[in-house]
């Protein structure tokens, strides 16, 4: 069936309304500092370089995945932070209502998009947060992954800033290992490393 012009008129001023809503993800910064400047990463940025880590690194998934997939993942995955804000890894008060303020971001941003999108792109992220699939969990060990790679490259800026130890590292990223075991392996001898230049304490 044939889109009359007022309905295609109202279906990209949505999309429109949308893409200008998500220029807001520039300005969520986040605890990871950049490797080349003096300032931390914002969350577009993350998102960014996500996308392409799972472009370099796909062949290291624990199973065969759809790359593609994985991409759009990593691109939605974080767009409720425009509304919930960057919750950091390692704030458990934060972690207490993340769930909820995500869920309520998500509802609303999502629902400017044209209802086929809007699904679409809730279906992803509600995806990459039940971490049920194997892009999924690929995508999550990215997620986990790349500040592993940012902190030990400033000398543990952010974790010495946080008072974070080695025992909680290895705690909340060892999931990294559902996804790729051979990303953890990395992980896991960056973060030993780090440990015995003094960037991470025990």
């Amino acid at each position: 069936m044939a889109i009359d012009a007022k309905t295609a008129s109202e279906r990209l001023e949505k999309q429109i309304d949308f893409l200008l809503e998500i220029d807001k993800l520039k300005t969520i910064l986040r605890r990871t500092y950049l490797l080349h400047a003096d300032r931390s990463e914002n969350t577009a940025e993350h998102s960014w370089h996500l996308a392409l880590t799972a472009m370099i690194l796909s062949e290291y998934a624990n199973e065969p995945i759809n790359v593609a997939h994985v991409i759009k993942m990593v691109l939605i995955h974080d767009i409720v932070e425009i509304d919930a804000g960057d919750t950091y890894l390692y704030d458990a008060a934060g972690a207490l209502d993340k769930a909820e303020r995500e869920r309520a971001a998500a509802d609303r941003l999502f629902g400017l998009l044209p209802p086929d999108q809007g699904k679409e792109f809730r279906a992803l992220w509600d995806e990459f947060e039940a971490k049920q699939t194997i892009e999924s969990r690929f995508a999550s060990a990215l997620d986990r992954f790349i500040p592993q790679l940012h902190n030990y490259h400033t000398q543990g800026r952010s974790w010495k800033e946080h008072g974070i130890t080695a025992d909680r590292v290895l705690d909340r990223n060892a999931c990294i290992a559902d996804g790729s075991c051979t990303l953890w392996e990395w992980a896991e001898a960056l973060l030993n490393d780090a440990v015995d230049k003094g960037f991470l304490r025990r």
